[in-house]
C-alpha cells in the first residue's frame, strides 16, 4: 500500500508518529515524514520541532516524498539516512525488485551512459514490463524516479559536503549533462544547485569528509576487533575501540567512467550521532558516490537491527548489535577468503601482506602505514603455470594457487563479486573453481554479495556453537536448526561465533 494513502487513524501511521516525536534513530531511513504545511520532508530524526499530526504524510522512501511533491530538509539531511529493504527469500518478485534497486544503486554495474530499464530488465533476464511492475509494486515508484532520487540526494551530499566543481558533482552524480542535471535539481528541489552550497567548503589537498548515518544499535567495537585481527600491513591498519583515535584506513583501486581512481580513505564511528565519519584522498573524491556504498557494504551501515533481532533475538537474545562486515572489494574478499582457508586469521593475514607486498601497486599516500593497493585481478591471473613458483613462495599451497588464479581469471573475465548480482548463480559459478567448496561460497555470498541468508552449514565452529557437532549429519542438522532464522542466517552466524569462548591462536580457524 503507499503510505501516502493511509488514514490519519492507520496503526502503522501512529507508530511512525510517536517515533517521529521521540526522534527514535532506530527508525532512520525505515520511513520519511512530509509536512504538509512546509512541503519538506525530514527523517525521524530531525531536530526541528515535531510538525502537528494532521500535517504529516509518510513515505517508506525518499523517492515516494520527492514524487509526491516534497523536498528535502536541509537540517536533516535525508541523504545521510541509512537505506531500508524489507528482505524476502521467499517472494520472488521481493526478492527481484531488491535485485533491481540494488542494481541501481551501483553506477560501477553499468557502463558509462548508465542504466535504462531496458538495461536493467536484460541484467535480471526479464521484460522491461515486469521490471516496471515489481518495481512500483515494492517502491511505490518506477525504477527511473527511484534513480533520479538516489542521484539528486548524492549531488546534495557533494554539494554540502566538498568543494567538488558543480560540473564534477553532476558527473560523480551519474549526471553526463550538466544542463540536465542543473533543470532536475531545480525541479525537484526549488533551488540551484550553487544555492545549496554550504560555505567555506575543503580545500584542495585536504580530501574530502563526509558523514553516514546508521541504525542504533551498533555494536561498532566487535566491527573494528574484526577488521582488526585481519588487517593487512601496507594496505589497511585499524585503530581498535580501546585506541585513543578508533578507526580504519585502508587503500582502494576503483573503476568507474573508464578511468581507474586509487587512493585511501579513513573512517571512524562517531556513535553520540549515530554516524561515521569518511574521509577520502583528493584522487577519490570524483568518485565518492561509489566510495560511499561501497564504505556503508563494508560497515554494513545499512542493517536494520530491529527487523533482523525480531527474528533471531530469541535464541542470540546478546547480539542487537552485531553486524555482518562485508568487504570494499568482492575479488579482493574472495582472494582472502580463500587465502585463509583451514588456517588460523593470524596465518592468512601473514599470506595476504605477502601477496600485497609482492603483487599489489605501490601507492603514496597520506595515511602512516599505507604503502599498497591489493593486487588486480589480471595481476594473477596472468601467472599461468608461473603461479607455483610466484605463490608457492609466499607459502601458499599449491590447492590454493590454482584457486586464486582460477578465481582470478574468472574476475578479470567479468564474474560479478559485487552486491546486486545473482546470489545462487554466483554461488554456483564459484563452486565450479578448484578449490572453491560450499563453504568459502557462502561465506563470500554473506560478505561481498551482501545476502542476509548465506549460511556455511559446514562450518565446524557453527557446529559447536548450535550444539550438533556430535550429530550423525552436522550440517543437515545445522541446516534445520537455521529455518527459523530465515531471512537473516547470515546474521545469525556472527552470533552464533561471537557465543564461542576465547581459544589459543593457534586453535582459532579463520573465518577469512
Amino acid at each position: 500500500m503507499d503510505p501516502s494513502t493511509l488514514s490519519p487513524g492507520d496503526p502503522l501511521d501512529a507508530a511512525r508518529y510517536r517515533a517521529l516525536a521521540a526522534r527514535d534513530a532506530r527508525f532512520d531511513g525505515r520511513f520519511f515524514t512530509g509536512v504538509t504545511s512546509t512541503g519538506i520532508y525530514c527523517r525521524p530524526v530531525c531536530s526541528v520541532k515535531t510538525p502537528r499530526r494532521e500535517n504529516c504524510r509518510f513515505f517508506e522512501h525518499a523517492a515516494q516524498a520527492e514524487r509526491a511533491g516534497f523536498r528535502p530538509c536541509l537540517r536533516c539531511r535525508p541523504e545521510l539516512a541509512p537505506q531500508a529493504f524489507p528482505w524476502s527469500t521467499q517472494d520472488a518478485s521481493s526478492i527481484l525488485a531488491q535485485q533491481a534497486a540494488r542494481l541501481l544503486d551501483a553506477p560501477d554495474a553499468w557502463p558509462e551512459a548508465g542504466p535504462t530499464v531496458q538495461a536493467l530488465a536484460e541484467r535480471l533476464g526479464v521484460s522491461d514490463r515486469h521490471v516496471r511492475r515489481i518495481f512500483e509494486a515494492q517502491f511505490g515508484v518506477s525504477p527511473l524516479q527511484y534513480l533520479q532520487t538516489r542521484r539528486l540526494l548524492a549531488a546534495k551530499q557533494l554539494l554540502a559536503d566538498t568543494d567538488l566543481a558543480i560540473a564534477q558533482v553532476a558527473q560523480a552524480s551519474g549526471f553526463h549533462s550538466l544542463r540536465r542535471f542543473n533543470a532536475a535539481f531545480v525541479a525537484h528541489y526549488g533551488l540551484n544547485p550553487a544555492a545549496l552550497r554550504r560555505a567555506g567548503g575543503q580545500r584542495e589537498g585536504q580530501g574530502a569528509q563526509v558523514r553516514l548515518g546508521y541504525r542504533p544499535p551498533y555494536y561498532w567495537q566487535a566491527m573494528l576487533a574484526f577488521f582488526g585481527a585481519r588487517q593487512v600491513p601496507g594496505m589497511e591498519t585499524v585503530a581498535g575501540p580501546d585506541a585513543a583515535a578508533p578507526g580504519i584506513a585502508r587503500t582502494l583501486a576503483l573503476q568507474a567512467g573508464g578511468q581507474r581512481h586509487e587512493g585511501w580513505l579513513h573512517m571512524a564511528f562517531a556513535p553520540e550521532r549515530h554516524q561515521l565519519l569518511l574521509r577520502v584522498s583528493d584522487s577519490l573524491r570524483a568518485v565518492l558516490p561509489l566510495v560511499i556504498r561501497r564504505v556503508r557494504v563494508l560497515l554494513d551501515l545499512d542493517a536494520d537491527p530491529e527487523a533482523i533481532h525480531a527474528v533471531l533475538g530469541a535464541r542470540f537474545p546478546e547480539g542487537a548489535g552485531l553486524r555482518v562486515p562485508g568487504c570494499m572489494d568482492g575479488y579482493e574478499l574472495a582472494v582472502r577468503a580463500v587465502l585463509g582457508q583451514q588456517i588460523t586469521v593470524a596465518a592468512a593475514r601473514t599470506l595476504a601482506s605477502r601477496l600485497v607486498t609482492r603483487f599489489g601497486q605501490p601507492i603514496a599516500t597520506a595515511e602512516p602505514g599505507l604503502t599498497h593497493l591489493f593486487p588486480a585481478p589480471q595481476a594473477l591471473a596472468e601467472l599461468g603455470d608461473a603461479a607455483g613458483d610466484a605463490l608457492g613462495g609466499l607459502g601458499i599451497v599449491r590447492q590454493r594457487q590454482a584457486a586464486i588464479v582460477a578465481l582470478s581469471r574468472a574476475a578479470a573475465a567479468g564474474l560479478n563479486l559485487q552486491p546486486g548480482g545473482d546470489v545462487p548463480a554466483t554461488i554456483a559459478a564459484l563452486k565450479a573453481l578448484p578449490g572453491i567448496g560450499d563453504w568459502t561460497a557462502q561465506y563470500i555470498a554473506m560478505r561481498a554479495l551482501r545476502w542476509p541468508d548465506a549460511f556455511p552449514a559446514g562450518d565446524v565452529a557453527l557446529h559447536n556453537a548450535l550444539g550438533v557437532r556430535d550429530a550423525p549429519h552436522p550440517g543437515r542438522a545445522a541446516e534445520a536448526a537455521s529455518e527459523p532464522w530465515k531471512p537473516w542466517r547470515s546474521y545469525a552466524v556472527l552470533r552464533a561465533w561471537a557465543t564461542l569462548p576465547a581459544r589459543p591462536a593457534k586453535k582459532t580457524t579463520t573465518k577469512e
